[in-house]
Parts: structure tokens; sequence; C-alpha cells
């Protein structure tokens, strides 16, 4: 029999049960996926373009045999997969990674540009248990702040807040400003996060100033998926296996590079 992670590794090609237009530069893609269908928020499938290149992505939604993703088009296989459309066939692998922590309490979720998009699968299911739940987010432009109706019904709008660089929706600032205010002011027990790198890295900084725990869903070039090629390396860490989610505990080892440095496609290191 078949190993768990043996299992999600085997290429499963399938058609695309649906393309949604989230925004203007944004869809959504669902695949039928009995492996992937069971996977938990914060982990990511391998998708795989025919002809093109194999992508990792962030699971948007999974039950009832189906896999959704979010994909915003900023590169050749991006391009590639927002021109298909449903019945298309493309080949899926995963889940894999460690998702996040489902917890109780008084929750935060704050998210930044596509990375609002794992962290919305995630509140759904916090919703049924957490004391509070409250959301900030932040994206350059209106169109995309992805998914604000969904999270201002299922979060508490009083301790919440939107952000765009533009101004044209909430806040006019980055999202970290609303941010620094609302855990100076009000009681969390956990925050979790998902966006651009350099956020997430103000993002841990603020809760380690305010001693509360946080989870991140960090971001690297990931072309195995199963921590054999190095490509994901973050310290001793290699996001793909022990991520794409880690903790405080975890995030404090790598704190010379969370949010200042990453591995490029030929190995040398740059800015995140």
């Amino acid at each position: 029999m078949l190993d768990t992670l043996t299992s999600a590794n085997l290429l499963r090609v399938s058609p695309l049960t649906s393309v949604v237009k989230i925004s203007a530069s944004v869809k959504r893609f669902s695949v039928e996926d009995c492996s992937c269908s069971g996977a938990k928020p914060g982990q990511f499938i391998m998708l795989w373009v025919p002809g093109v290149d194999e992508i990792p992505l962030s699971v948007l939604d999974a039950s009832d045999g189906v896999v959704s993703v979010a994909v915003k088009e900023v590169g050749q296989a991006t391009s590639a997969l927002c021109s298909m459309k449903r019945g298309d066939l493309v080949g899926v692998r995963g889940p894999f990674g460690n998702g996040f922590s489902e917890n109780v309490g008084r929750l935060l979720v704050v998210g930044g540009g596509t990375g609002i998009a794992p962290l919305l699968f995630l509140t759904r299911r916090l919703s049924a248990k957490a004391k509070s739940l409250s959301f900030v987010l932040g994206a350059k432009t209106k169109d995309e702040l992805l998914f604000m109706d969904q999270f201002v019904g299922l979060c508490s709008e009083k301790t919440s807040a939107a952000a765009t660089e533009d101004g044209s929706y909430g806040l006019k600032c980055l999202a970290t400003q609303p941010l620094e205010k609302l855990l100076s002011r009000e009681r969390f027990d956990f925050v979790y996060t998902c966006g651009p790198e350099p956020m997430m890295r103000r993002v841990f900084d603020l809760a380690e100033k305010q001693g509360v725990a946080i989870e991140a869903s960090l971001e690297r070039l990931m072309r195995c998926g199963i921590g054999l090629c190095g490509s994901c390396v973050l310290g001793k860490f290699r996001v793909c296996r022990d991520g794409p989610v880690f903790n405080s505990s975890q995030l404090r080892e790598v704190t010379e590079e969370f949010g200042f440095s990453k591995l490029s496609l030929n190995g040398k290191r740059v800015r995140v």
C-alpha cells in the first residue's frame, strides 16, 4: 500500500470543472481530485499546465472531491493557465506541506494580495469554533482586495480593517498600519498571516512585541513539492516540507532571512 506522501506525489490528470473570474487579474480554478479535496487550510498543490510548467498554488477551497485555487496572471505558467477553460486538462499533485493550526479564542487573520485566498479557507473553518474572528486585509487597489464580502460575513467588523494603497477601498495605507493600532488596542490569542513576505515580517514583529502567537504561510521557489530539490530552503527548513506554514518558534530561527531574502532560479540569494 502506498504511504500518504507517495500517494500525494503521483500525478493525476483531470479536467477543470470550473473557471470563474474573481477580479480583473485573478481567476478561480476548480478540478476534481479526491486526494486534494481533503486538503487543510494552508496546504498547497502542484498544478501542471501541460506543455508549459508545474506550479505550486495555495488551496482556496477543498471539499466533495473538488479542490480550488485562486490564480493571478504573473508569468508564463499562470498566463497559460488563465487562458484555459472548463474541460481543459491539467495535472495535479498533492496536497503537500503543513497547514494552519485551527485554534479557538480571539483570532485575527492578516492577508495581502492573493495571500488573502488561503486565509478565506481557514476563516471558514475557524468560524465554527473561534470565540471571535477579525481580519486586517490589504491590497494595492479595491479590485485586488479579494473576497471582502465573505470575510465581512464571517468576522467582526468592529475589530477588523481593510486598506488599499491607492485609497480606493477602506483606509489609504498599508495593511500593517491599522494592524499596529489594532494589536495595541485589542487582545488576540492568535494571528494568522499570508501575503507579501515583507508584510508578514512586519506582522511577525508586531505580534512578537505584543506577545501574540503567530503562524505565517511562506512562499518560495518550489520545483518538487516534497523536500528533495532544495530550491525552497529557508535557513534549516525546506518550505515545501517543513512549511509552508511556520509558527512563531520556527520563524525566530530564520529572522535573518524571513522577510529579506530567498533563493532565485539559479540558486543565488536575492531580496524577496
